[in-house]
């Protein structure tokens, strides 16, 4: 077979595999179809399907399919982290200061002294840590998948639990909202590279002029002609920061920060999100999976995974309360709100996937993070569903 048909024979496993899973085995309650789109993906990775049948595993994903599969990744998920951009809400969090500062400060916080302390821990074993990184950027970068919540993924299941556009959801959004430009920020700061500190404050000088700019012109153009106009920004934004070393996501996240969301249709929007996880996301997925390795022994990659999905969910959890004490909150609000923040999946694995990228972290580490990113966010619903349904009037609390 030639490159093309054995690409779309890669394609169809993609679609195909998820979908099945997710619908006979009836799984939307504590897995959606994007959890189990990645957990397919690490099923089709090479320590599962291409250590149990090496030879289908070399058949379909050959350098040549693979290195097709990895560009229509990039494209998706370069859009989805530019929309996560978009729905940042930076106004509300300014009208609600003190407790958006208070609660998103002590969620990102707690959590990130946890994961770096689990990082620590990991040191203490060969095979973690990347030939290129320091010290302080693995467990930096590892205390911060920790912290991670993802903002996208967090709008998804907040829609599934029918709160999204309640007071309780919308100050959720608030704080994911602000901890996103903290994540942000660290990563960039953990790929500074001083070598080329020159051409990165280029970058970002260029990027101030020619985001005005952007914004200015904006403003003149009628909704359909931005849609396309924020493609090309996005493209832009994207190779700048590729160029000055930050890594193409990082500019992918600039490039939808500074774009007003209501500068676009809200329902329009809703549905380019649901449309980019639906038609390119699930190849991301896959080529996410291809980058698992086991190599360490399955046992000790669990046992990592374990150790950074304890200190993930119980620095958030510990975090919200204490905000929730300075606060003073009702009871239980604090573990509704604390459980949805903990959720990981998309963002936690685009962060990691650049951890890999610039070899701060091995294979070993990447997949350890995938691991405790998957199970969080499986945990969420279920954990949330029962909590909300014994406390309704929480929903309705505007602070």
């Amino acid at each position: 077979m030639n490159t093309t048909e054995v690409f779309l024979i890669a394609m169809t496993i993609i679609f195909t595999l998820p979908y099945l899973i997710w619908r006979v085995g009836r799984t939307d309650y504590y897995a959606p179809l994007v959890v189990v789109q990645i957990m397919t993906g690490i099923l089709l990775g090479p320590g599962v399907l291409g250590r149990a049948f090496p030879d289908y595993y070399s058949f379909v994903f050959t350098p040549a399919v693979v290195q097709s599969l990895n560009g229509i990744a990039w494209w998706a998920v370069m859009l989805f982290v530019m929309i996560a951009g978009i729905e940042l809400d930076l106004k509300k969090a300014w009208a609600h200061r003190r407790e958006s500062s208070i609660t998103a400060g002590l969620a990102l916080g707690t959590p990130l002294l946890f994961g770096c302390l689990a990082a620590a821990i990991l040191m203490l074993d060969d095979g973690w840590m990347g030939p290129r990184a320091l010290t302080w950027q693995f467990i930096l970068g590892v205390g911060m998948a920790c912290a991670v919540t993802a903002l996208p993924i967090l709008i998804l299941l907040m829609e599934k639990l029918d709160v999204l556009r309640q007071p309780i959801g919308q100050r959720i959004l608030r704080y994911a909202s602000l901890d996103d430009i903290a994540i942000w920020g660290v990563l960039a700061l953990i790929l500074m590279d001083w070598e080329r500190v020159g051409k990165q404050l280029a970058f970002l000088i260029a990027f101030a002029v020619a985001g005005y700019a952007f914004r200015q012109l904006m403003m003149r153009l009628n909704e359909r002609d931005r849609w396309y106009v924020a493609l090309i920004w996005l493209a832009l934004c994207s190779f700048g920061a590729d160029w000055a070393g930050l890594h193409f996501m990082v500019g992918a996240f600039l490039a939808g920060a500074i774009i007003e969301a209501e500068w676009f249709n809200q329902e329009k929007m809703d549905l380019m999100r649901h449309h980019v996880l639906l038609v390119i996301m699930p190849v991301f997925f896959l080529s996410t999976g291809l980058r698992t390795n086991w190599a360490l022994g399955g046992e000790a990659v669990f046992v990592g995974a374990a150790l950074l999905l304890f200190a993930s969910i119980a620095g958030k959890l510990l975090g919200i309360r204490l905000a929730g004490k300075i606060l003073k909150w009702q009871p239980g609000e604090a573990s509704i709100i604390g459980w949805l923040l903990q959720t990981k999946a998309l963002i936690m694995i685009i962060f990691a996937n650049i951890l890999l990228d610039k070899q701060i972290i091995t294979s070993e580490a990447f997949t350890a993070l995938l691991l405790m990113a998957v199970a969080s966010t499986m945990l969420t619903v279920p954990v949330v569903a029962p909590k909300l349904a014994r406390m309704k009037e929480i929903i309705f609390r505007s602070n």
